[in-house]
């Protein structure tokens, strides 16, 4: 796992892996399924991953990992933390198991508070190694990681990780500081969560706040029920016009309308497709104006005005 850290060390800001990240989403729910996913309605308690200067270093590391082996469900695998000196934040051997060797920088021998971050990440890793679950390219991969973390409730610790001041530049992890914000928010929308409690670090608390409004956001998209006017508008355009898909690519940018129109095959009629705002599978429905439908994978039933 990679740290950024240093007096003015750069640290990436904004959404520019959220296509990544949705599909990483995408990614998990068919994996797992929905009751799998709602296996994992509880996150890490931040008393379970506390580790201060009075723990015994090599005991207070492994209870941390074994409380991160629970968080994600891996009952029979054993995590066996060494220190050592490293750029990178830490590293895990993947192997059959059932012991997995996590190698973490010397530096949280007395850094300790980011230590439970950095095996919310690499426990993560022994997950998806175990799931077959795995995204083309590193890049991808460790993002997928980053996300599944957040998503399946341990990782919101890599976003308490963040800190940004005149003293501290830190950041781990693949994804930019409102992505994990983002993550975070799709997750307490769907378990019901307020993480907001949880912060250490005030930074971390602002960008989960900037995160959780491109999340809101999502749920805002026509042809949702909830779209506001303006969105509204610009989508009975396009439907009028018949265009057969969006400006942009088929999941649209950021704040761009992911929804695309094509011929009904059942009809003279049109469809829509767009995305679940809860998953990311996309959804066809007949343009026939109020109605509900249901998700096919995370089985949300949503309020839509085709």
């Amino acid at each position: 796992m990679t740290q950024n850290g240093g007096p003015g060390g750069p640290i990436e800001h904004g959404f520019p892996h959220l296509a990544t990240v949705r599909a990483a989403i995408t990614a998990l729910f068919r994996r797992l399924s929905a009751e799998g996913i709602r296996a994992y309605a509880a996150s890490v308690a931040p008393a379970d991953a506390a580790f201060d200067a009075a723990d015994d270093l090599h005991l207070g590391a492994q209870r941390v990992a074994s409380a991160m082996v629970r968080a994600l469900r891996l009952p029979d695998a054993r995590m066996v933390v060494a220190f050592r000196p490293m750029e990178q934040a830490a590293t895990v051997e993947l192997a059959a198991g059932p012991e997995y060797f996590v190698e973490v920088s010397d530096r949280f021998r007395t850094h300790r508070r980011d230590l439970a971050a950095a095996l919310s990440h690499e426990v993560t890793h022994v997950l998806l190694h175990r799931l077959g679950l795995r995204s083309p390219g590193t890049g991808a991969n460790e993002i997928l990681t980053d996300t599944a973390a957040v998503y399946l409730g341990a990782g919101w610790l890599l976003l308490d990780a963040y800190r940004e001041d005149a003293l501290t530049h830190q950041k781990f992890g693949y994804l930019t500081p409102e992505e994990f914000g983002y993550v975070l928010a799709r997750r307490a929308a769907l378990f019901g969560e307020d993480p907001s409690t949880w912060f250490t670090s005030p930074q971390a608390y602002e960008a989960y706040v900037r995160g959780r409004a491109q999340a809101e956001r999502d749920h805002r998209r026509p042809p949702l029920a909830a779209a506001g006017p303006l969105a509204r508008r610009r989508y009975a355009k396009a439907r009028r016009a018949g265009i057969t898909s969006t400006d942009g690519p088929a999941d649209g940018p950021a704040d761009g309308p992911g929804y695309r129109f094509e011929a009904d095959g059942s009809g003279p009629g049109l469809r829509v497709s767009f995305p679940c705002p809860v998953c990311g599978q996309r959804l066809r429905l007949p343009v026939r104006g109020r109605l509900r439908a249901r998700c096919g994978l995370c089985r949300t039933v949503l309020d839509c005005e085709t």
